[in-house]
C-alpha cells in the first residue's frame, strides 16, 4: 500500500511505510553491494527524492538501522520525523 516509483535488476524505490520518506532496496540480499551497485541506487534514490520532494532539500541516510543485513537508504527531507507522527 506504498508509492512506487522505480523497480530495476538492481533495485527498487518505494516510499518506506515507517518514515514516509523514498528508499531504495537492494534486489540482492546482504549489507555490502558492489560499488557500482551503491551509485546506480544512490542515484536512483536521488533523482526519486528530487522529484517527490520538489526542488526541497534532503540527505541520503545509509544507515541501516532495523534491517541491518539488507542494503536500504532513505532519503530524508527536513520534515520527515514530524510528518510520520501525523499519518
Amino acid at each position: 500500500m506504498t508509492t512506487w516509483y522505480h523497480e530495476d535488476e538492481t533495485c527498487w524505490v518505494a516510499d518506506c511505510e515507517v518514515c514516509d520518506v523514498p528508499m531504495v532496496a537492494w534486489r540482492q540480499h546482504g549489507p555490502k553491494p558492489p560499488d557500482e551497485d551503491v551509485q546506480h541506487m544512490i542515484g536512483e534514490l536521488e533523482r526519486v527524492a528530487a522529484e517527490r520532494f520538489e526542488g526541497r532539500s534532503f540527505t541520503v541516510d545509509r544507515v541501516m538501522r532495523q534491517i541491518p543485513d539488507h542494503f536500504h537508504a532513505h532519503a530524508r527531507d527536513e520534515g520527515w520525523w514530524l510528518r510520520r507522527f501525523r499519518r
